[in-house]
């Protein structure tokens, strides 16, 4: 009987060790610089925020560094993306900061996706075979504004349960960034509205969510499989589907090799259009990293279709 009480008291501390006090400013680790900026818009000024990406580094494949456990011993909130986005290192990361309190199931560990309606969910058996294919559905979720709603949403809400006592700040956080979301989301689908199901060319499978939005037609990848670089076989089918469809736009983000996209757009007589798909030096939030999105694709589609 001792022996059980003392572990219902020890299973007690770890389960509330990541609220803070009044005073305490709740420490924040997201795997993902749109995370990082998201949860500094519903925090304020009541946490400080920190992440392992810079935002031009591909996501799926971020190291497990000595580093990034000595900022997860600190946390006191774990956020990530979730959708086995982060399946490579996240385990790694959090069982070497020996840190209890951001383990998966304890308080201190969020996950994003909670709430996502996943698109792309494989259907039957999974194998190497079929590229890097996420069996929860595409993680991307966050290139759709409305699901950076619900990215907020679930960050106020774990916030209030840490530190109850800024409970109304939070909420008066997350009013004000919806409203800037929602405000910026009416612009960005007035710029695109005119190429609706205008037909496009992915380089990697980063863009259902995003498409699906507004309304946009992602005809191909440049990827053979998610993951696997493009050989000359695809590469041929790729060019005559954007010839036969005439497709003139190709998108991808600036971690991948650019060469053979401008290969293909040279074939076909498309641009390239270039983006970061994440927070960085140049789009300092997640609301301008969308907006850098929007402006330079409903740009490229403008010139093709003088």
């Amino acid at each position: 009987m001792k022996r059980t009480i003392v572990l219902l008291c020890l299973f007690s501390g770890l389960m509330f060790s990541a609220k803070c006090d009044a005073n305490d400013k709740i420490n924040i680790l997201t795997t993902t610089t749109n995370l990082e900026s998201i949860a500094k818009a519903v925090g304020g000024d009541y946490v400080n925020v920190s992440c392992l990406a810079t935002g031009n580094e591909d996501p799926h494949f971020i190291e497990a560094k000595p580093s990034y456990m000595i900022k997860a011993k600190n946390a006191n909130l774990w956020i990530c993306i979730g959708m086995d986005l982060e399946i490579g290192y996240e385990r790694l990361i959090l069982e070497g900061s020996r840190n209890p309190r951001i383990r998966p199931g304890s308080p201190g560990h969020l996950d994003t996706s909670e709430g996502i309606t996943p698109l792309e969910v494989p259907a039957g058996k999974m194998d190497r075979s079929m590229g890097d294919v996420h069996p929860l559905g595409n993680p991307h979720y966050w290139l759709d504004p409305y699901n950076g709603k619900i990215v907020a949403q679930n960050i106020c809400r774990r916030l209030k349960e840490l530190d109850p006592g800024h409970a109304a700040d939070y909420d008066r956080n997350l009013t004000a960034f919806v409203q800037k979301l929602d405000n910026a989301m009416a612009v960005w689908s007035a710029k695109l509205k005119p190429y609706e199901n205008s037909k496009i060319v992915t380089y990697h499978r980063s863009w259902p969510y995003f498409a699906k939005r507004f309304n946009l037609d992602v005809v191909a990848q440049l990827e053979p499989k998610p993951g696997i670089p493009p050989g000359p076989g695809h590469i041929l089918e790729v060019i005559n589907k954007m010839k036969a469809e005439k497709v003139k736009v190709i998108l991808m983000e600036q971690f991948y090799n650019r060469d053979d996209a401008e290969a293909v757009a040279q074939k076909c007589g498309a641009k390239v259009v270039v983006v970061p798909n994440a927070v960085n030096e140049q789009v300092k939030d997640y609301i301008a990293m969308l907006d850098n999105i929007v402006s330079r694709l409903s740009e490229a589609l403008s010139e093709e279709t003088k």
